[in-house]
This record gives C-alpha cells, sequence and structure tokens, in this order.
C-alpha cells in the first residue's frame, strides 16, 4: 500500500469531518473477501506492535506473587497478587475487572492459577496473559520493557464477520505517524491472508464519530492496468499503421 494514499485519506477525513469537545480516535478498518472463518488458517488472531503510540491510555493489571510487586507497581495501573485472589468470588467482579484493563501480564508460576479463576473471562475478551506478547512474566522480568511494549500492541481478530478494526491513532497525531502505524497494520495482515491482497476488500479509515473514508488502492491499481492496456494497443495500432505502409 502506497504511504501517500493513506496521507490523502488522512488529509480528506479531516477535512470533512466537523470538530468534537474531545479529541477522536482514528480507526483503521480492514474487510476481506474469499476467507471462510470457520478454517482456523482463514481466521485473523494476531497481535501487531505498532512503531508510535496511538494516544490512547492503555491499562495493565498484573496478577503476581509478591517477588515482583514493586516492579510491577512502577509499571502498572494495578497489581493484584496471587493470595488476594480469593477476593474475585463471584462472576460480576471479574467480568468488572476485565473490563477495566486492556492487558493482563501474570507470573509464569501462578498460571494455573490465573486460568482457572480468570480465564473464562479473559479469554472470549483477547485479554489472558500470553507468552507470544510477553505478557507471561518469567521471575527475573523486566516488567517495564514489557508494559512498555504492550502500550504500543494492538489486537486484531476477525469473530463473526471478514473484518478487523482498531485505533491507530487520535486526530491530534501527526499524519505521518498514523500512515506508518497504519502500514505496519497492513502489512502484518497482509502476511497472515491466504491469497495477500486478492483477500482484501477494502480498507478503510475513520473518526470515532465521523464518516468511513476508503484508501482507494484498488480503483488506483485499475487506472494502472487500464492505462497499460491504452499504451500497449497504441503500440499495436502504430506497428500495423507502419506494417501496412
Amino acid at each position: 500500500m502506497d504511504k501517500q494514499l493513506i496521507l490523502n485519506t488522512l488529509k480528506k477525513l479531516k477535512e470533512n469531518s466537523p470538530k468534537r469537545n474531545f479529541k477522536q480516535s482514528i480507526d483503521l478498518i480492514m474487510n476481506f473477501r474469499g476467507l471462510d472463518l470457520k478454517k482456523p488458517e482463514h481466521q485473523i488472531n494476531m497481535f501487531v506492535n505498532l512503531h508510535h503510540d496511538t494516544g490512547k491510555k492503555i491499562s495493565i493489571c498484573a496478577l503476581i506473587e509478591p517477588d515482583l510487586a514493586d516492579k510491577s507497581k512502577e509499571a502498572c495501573d494495578e497489581i493484584i497478587l496471587a493470595e488476594e485472589f480469593s477476593r474475585f468470588k463471584g462472576k460480576a467482579d471479574i467480568k468488572k475487572l476485565a473490563d477495566k484493563h486492556d492487558f493482563f501480564i501474570a507470573q509464569s508460576s501462578i498460571m494455573p492459577k490465573v486460568a482457572t479463576i480468570f480465564g473464562r473471562f479473559l479469554g472470549p475478551r483477547g485479554k489472558m496473559p500470553n507468552p507470544k506478547i510477553g505478557s507471561v512474566l518469567q521471575p527475573n522480568a523486566n516488567v517495564k520493557q514489557v508494559c512498555e511494549k504492550l502500550r504500543t500492541t494492538v489486537a486484531l481478530v476477525t469473530k463473526n464477520e471478514p473484518a478487523i478494526k482498531c485505533s491507530v491513532g487520535k486526530e491530534d497525531i501527526s499524519e505521518e505517524v498514523i500512515a506508518d502505524n497504519v502500514l505496519t497494520v497492513y502489512n502484518s495482515v497482509l502476511q497472515k491472508l491466504p491469497n495477500e491482497k486478492e483477500n482484501i476488500k477494502s480498507v478503510m479509515l475513520k473518526l470515532t464519530m465521523g464518516h468511513v473514508f476508503n484508501i482507494r488502492e484498488e480503483s488506483n491499481e485499475k487506472a494502472l492496468v487500464k492505462k497499460g492496456k491504452k499504451s500497449r494497443l497504441k503500440i499495436k495500432n502504430k506497428v500495423k499503421t507502419e506494417a501496412q505502409k
């Protein structure tokens, strides 16, 4: 995808969206075609680490043993020691906790306990501590570094429809930064699709309370193909005319 196309779309989006009393998020939406979501290999369920912060406040909760308490207090928004798990007795308490934070990190030594108590609520939300993104901590873990990485990480999942949506920035962030985040997500997803570009139906940007704007790469590609066909036809006719002479 051409970066200039993204920048042009961002400009159009901002020029044609009314101002609000708050800083709106800019969301990236990718719609797919030719995917059968019943097949695991056609499903998107991944984490992408962006190059830039999206401007959104990301809340992180640590589920840990006392030995990592001090490190976690410095880096996380909330810490819950293993000995305190018993206070989460009902579904309502755990659901409230699951909704409160964007990511959960947990010490590897207590993961079985975390899975038993919190798993059925964190799992469906895609918030279960995951070694793939470093949120399952070893005893010598650099908790601050883990949290910094998570704050620039977005989760991408195709649930009941062939589409993904994620925030790539706020409207007051540099357009260059947002375009870079868009490209990072786009290229990461492209590699996961069975037929790459053939599986992409549309790529769009929108403000929280604004209209959807297409990044019209496909139409540009079609225009180039059409232009190429005309050029070849012109050359062919020229050769034919010269032959007749």
